[in-house]
């Protein structure tokens, strides 16, 4: 299948920029990274500039080169959502240490707080370091991780599903503010949780607000191709993008989905200036300040001009159904967006879900 009419674009805005220096440009904005002005101003002009999509990144660890912090990614979205009218807002949220009940009742809040424009990054927390910020239990391998994320992703997805879209009858003759008939338990039982349900948030606007899940492992890739709306990948270039692409679109089908109806994001860092030269000085400054872990995904230094020729090409060559621009310093990005690029459930031509405990008639 070809790429849509129009390539998706998103953007992650990892605070003041991927770049573990980023924060010591004098346009970073660092002063004010844990202030709601901060986002707000990040995540309009990403809408302004016509981008589909905002993913918001968080985990119980801190970023690599630096303790910086974190606010939390869902309370970020919410914080933003009255602010915004279109683009779609998709923080993650890690599974690991947290309750699925929790997270299903977090995001369902900010679909409805976005009028529909909410999705979930589904994360994992590996390593000791996060396990003993909680103490609750040791160190997990990945396999094990991503078991308990594919059971998490189902709970949640159950939990939406255990209202009714008209369970709400407010009927005040007689007093019910809900049918009770129309929620229902789930009587979820696994290896990791047993919930019972029913959640005690109504059926989220989407339905089922998109799931995203990078697939960047084997077992990260498993329950992508079985759960995700949105996978994300990263490469080292447009070539090997389109083969992952090809390769995930067949895992898809063979675990029973219609690839249709998921879309492939490819990870690109970027940093632009006026020219290819000044990109390139200021990348070259990051990185004398501290150069930061090898990235696996395809950067792109240069002008406005060259990234809208870098999108056309992502979509001839069929790389991926949408681009995740990573700003390597997020000021400098925004203020040179090239708007408006080309051009969430309805937006990206996805069906809302029906209930399955309607159509299962449970």
């Amino acid at each position: 299948m070809p790429p849509a009419a129009s390539l998706l674009l998103a953007v992650e805005l990892d605070g003041t920029g991927a770049h573990p220096a980023s924060w010591r440009r004098p346009d970073s904005r660092a002063e004010d990274l844990f202030t709601a002005d901060f986002w707000v101003d990040a995540v309009t002009a990403a809408e302004r500039a016509g981008l589909d999509l905002v993913f918001l990144p968080d985990s119980f660890a801190l970023q690599s080169g630096g303790a910086r912090g974190r606010l939390d990614a869902v309370g970020i979205a919410a914080r933003v959502a009255p602010a915004t009218t279109r683009i779609g807002l998709i923080p993650q949220g890690p599974v690991t240490h947290t309750e699925p009940f929790h997270l299903s009742k977090a995001v369902a809040s900010l679909d409805f707080a976005s009028s529909g424009r909410a999705g979930w990054e589904v994360t994992v927390s590996p390593g000791a370091e996060q396990a003993r910020l909680f103490g609750r239990k040791p160190e997990q391998p990945d396999s094990a991780l991503w078991h308990e994320a594919d059971e998490a992703i189902e709970v949640v997805a159950r939990l939406w599903d255990s209202w009714e879209d008209d369970a709400e009858i407010r009927d005040a003759p007689t007093g019910r503010f809900i049918d009770r008939g129309k929620l229902h338990y789930i009587d979820f039982t696994g290896d990791n949780f047993s919930v019972k349900g029913p959640s005690i948030t109504p059926r989220p606007p989407q339905g089922q607000p998109l799931i995203a899940i990078r697939a960047d492992g084997p077992h990260a890739t498993r329950v992508a191709v079985h759960r995700a709306d949105l996978l994300r990948i990263s490469a080292p270039d447009l070539a090997t993008a389109a083969e992952t692409r090809s390769v995930l679109r067949a895992a898809t089908a063979a675990a029973g989905r219609d690839p249709d109806l998921v879309r492939i994001l490819l990870d690109i860092e970027v940093h632009l200036a006026a020219s290819d030269q000044a990109a390139a000085a200021e990348v070259a400054q990051l990185d004398s300040w501290s150069t930061g872990p090898a990235s696996a995904s395809l950067r792109h230094i240069g002008t406005p001009a060259s990234l809208r020729e870098l999108v056309g090409q992502a979509h001839r060559e069929c790389s991926a159904d949408g681009l995740v621009l990573k700003p390597l310093a997020q000021a400098a990005f925004l203020d040179r967006i090239p708007a408006p690029l080309p051009t969430l459930r309805g937006r990206l031509g996805l069906p809302r879900p029906l209930n399955r405990y309607v159509t299962e008639g449970v």
